[in-house]
């Protein structure tokens, strides 16, 4: 496989991710952003552990979707991220998730 076929695969998957998560979003209510993930989900809960400079993030998420190209299955019942980094929880509002239609946007 030549640099050229694995881009356009790469490509070609990414695109794929877009359009499953472009069928999902509305089924949704928060986003949730780690720095390693980007999640879909219904419900979660973000719980500040530790004490001092030691604190950490513990996100429990449920009925939710993984942003990531090579799961083979991105639903998941259960989520729980262990996390030092900042986490982002946003509400999405049901404005948010229309998406244009035409000729030039990917379906």
């Amino acid at each position: 496989m030549s640099a050229e076929d694995l881009e356009k695969y790469e490509t070609e998957q990414e695109l794929q991710l877009y359009r499953e998560y472009r069928d999902v979003v509305g089924l949704f209510s928060h986003v949730v952003e780690t720095e390693r993930r980007f999640y879909l989900c219904n419900e979660v809960d973000v719980q500040v552990r530790g004490e001092g400079s030691e604190v950490f993030f513990d996100v429990r998420m449920s009925d939710a979707w993984v942003w990531d190209v090579y799961r083979p299955a991105r639903f998941v019942k259960n989520v729980r991220v262990i996390t030092f980094k900042d986490v982002n929880v946003e509400e999405i509002a049901k404005a948010d998730i229309e998406f244009p239609k035409g000729e030039n946007f990917p379906r």
